[in-house]
């Protein structure tokens, strides 16, 4: 069954519309984002291992580590691809493991994804890309040209909008990427290597990019290998190693 109105999203999860916070919250906000003792296991592997990591709203949070340390793991756990085998994992107050398996998708709107190597649907064009996951959801013909519109032109495709995937560079193609993951207006934004496939040119208009969208007051994390994106964004760096949170600094650099 679709879903398309705005009463039944808050009944899953209340996240509502961004607001641009400080970056130092209060001793007495609550984090949007809260994991405790999580561990995950995989038969006799162990993914992550008793983490425990607040993230607030407006934050900027470069996710670093090896292959294999466990940020792609934690990343699945946060959009619910995946349980804790132990601890709980909070979202703006609500438990995921409550979430029953028909609020799962709609949980799943209200966090934008962006992947590494892009994902998009080769035979439609930039503008359809983005409005697909609006479709899917029964949402109006009206407000999908609103919201897709306004995405468009905030990743700076209006006069490619028409253009499918193959006959653009990496950089647009992520582009699109982050619109499509941008039109549900969520409060989060999570990027898994987004510049892994990228230029250099190419990879510093994409943390632009993400930088404006945090400053419009979604909280972004992103997950990388790359040493001079993490020291030149200057925010917040948690640093992972053997399914554990070994470093959390603010203003930090990637220090192994």
């Amino acid at each position: 069954m679709m879903v398309s109105s705005a009463d039944e999203e808050k009944e899953v999860i209340e996240i509502g519309q961004p607001k641009h916070v400080s970056h130092r919250p209060s001793s007495s906000e609550q984090p949007l984002i809260s994991l405790q003792q999580v561990s995950k296991t995989y038969g006799r592997i162990a993914a992550l291992k008793e983490v425990t990591l607040n993230v607030f709203a407006g934050e900027f949070i470069s996710l670093v580590g090896q292959s294999g340390v466990g940020k792609t793991t934690l990343i699945k756990l946060l959009t619910r691809q995946e349980s804790p085998s132990s601890g709980q994992v909070f979202i703006a107050s609500r438990n995921l493991a409550d979430l029953s398996p028909c609020e799962i998708p709609l949980f799943r709107r209200k966090i934008g994804i962006v992947f590494q190597d892009f994902k998009l649907l080769p035979q439609k064009t930039v503008w359809e890309n983005a409005a697909f996951a609006l479709e899917v959801c029964g949402v109006s013909d009206e407000e999908i040209r609103r919201r897709v519109d306004k995405v468009i032109d905030l990743v700076g495709l209006s006069r490619s909008c028409r253009n499918y995937p193959h006959e653009l560079s990496g950089g647009e193609r992520q582009r699109v990427a982050i619109a499509r993951a941008l039109v549900h207006s969520p409060r989060i934004l999570i990027a898994d290597e987004p510049t892994g496939n990228l230029d250099p040119v190419n990879t510093w208009e994409i943390i632009e990019l993400l930088q404006r969208i945090n400053g419009k007051g979604t909280t972004v994390i992103i997950a990388t290998h790359n040493r001079q994106v993490v020291d030149r964004v200057n925010r917040r760096v948690i640093l992972m190693k053997g399914g554990k949170v070994i470093s959390d600094q603010e203003g930090g650099k990637y220090v192994i």
